[in-house]
């Protein structure tokens, strides 16, 4: 593969494959702290596993071929399941019993399955659209939604420990404030916006990675534990990553609608 046959739409793909394949470690340190109670907390783990290796010959653009779409397809679709799934069984932990606020907070977080629906979607729309610039403004729309579940799963992990430090309060307003200016994006495609969203969009990145320090310093703090065990009760060390992995496809997105509008500046 050739430098110059990297393009915003091929790393889109290559961003479906890495997502799919990421949540299943997340996913499993997060459900290894109750030890896998539910058999069902093993499927999206599996599905982590085989989805990738399925989506790969499509990302290397064998992905034209028929057969290969069609695959896509389908673990597109099937992710989408996954999330919605997994989003109800959340839920049913405990909210839907109580139906309450604290049990909403103290329950399963049930936006974080939702990832699967997002990246689903994705999927399932680079292989249904083929205009750039369509396909960027589709991929930032996700890129919105991502950061309001970002938002609420801000907003309810750390209400868990009552926003112990201050420093809490910036993961709140960092996804409110990525939320807001690209929801304006996709209404408002001038390029004036969509370059000041580039710059949201790297400020979004050092608050996931300066979180990500945060969590994993907290996590090391704990010294009464195991060192494994400190990550798997502690701080949850990839959720910070979140902000980047959105900022990185909102960039992605932009990268395609700013190359749809002046395709010459990047031949």
């Amino acid at each position: 593969m050739k430098l110059r046959d990297i393009s915003p739409v091929r790393c889109l793909e290559w961003f479906v494959v890495a997502n799919l394949g990421f949540l299943g470690v997340d996913i499993y340190i997060a459900h290894r702290a109750n030890q896998f109670r539910e058999p069902t907390e093993w499927i999206p783990v599996f599905f982590s596993v085989a989805a990738p290796l399925l989506l790969v010959p499509g990302a290397l653009h064998v992905g034209r071929h028929s057969v290969t779409r069609w695959i896509d397809l389908l673990v597109g679709a099937a992710s989408i399941l996954v999330g919605l799934a997994g989003m109800a069984l959340h839920l049913s932990s405990a909210f839907f019993v109580e139906r309450t606020l604290h049990s909403l907070v103290y329950s399963a977080p049930f936006v974080a399955p939702l990832a699967y629906v997002g990246v689903g979607l994705l999927g399932v729309m680079l292989r249904l659209e083929r205009d750039e610039r369509a396909i960027g403004w589709w991929a930032l729309v996700l890129a919105v939604g991502g950061f309001f579940g970002n938002f609420a799963l801000s907003l309810l992990d750390h209400a868990q420990n009552a926003f112990f430090s201050q420093t809490e309060w910036v993961s709140v307003y960092a996804a409110a404030l990525g939320a807001s200016f690209l929801a304006v994006a996709v209404v408002r495609r001038e390029r004036a916006m969509l370059r000041l969203c580039l710059g949201v969009c790297a400020l979004e990145a050092a608050v996931g990675l300066s979180g990500f320090v945060l969590h994993g310093l907290a996590d090391l703090s704990r010294r009464d534990e195991s060192f494994l065990d400190r990550f798997i009760f502690g701080a949850p060390i990839f959720a910070p990553l979140l902000f980047a992995n959105l900022a990185f496809l909102a960039g992605l997105a932009i990268a395609c609608m700013l190359r749809a509008e002046h395709p010459e500046r990047t031949a």
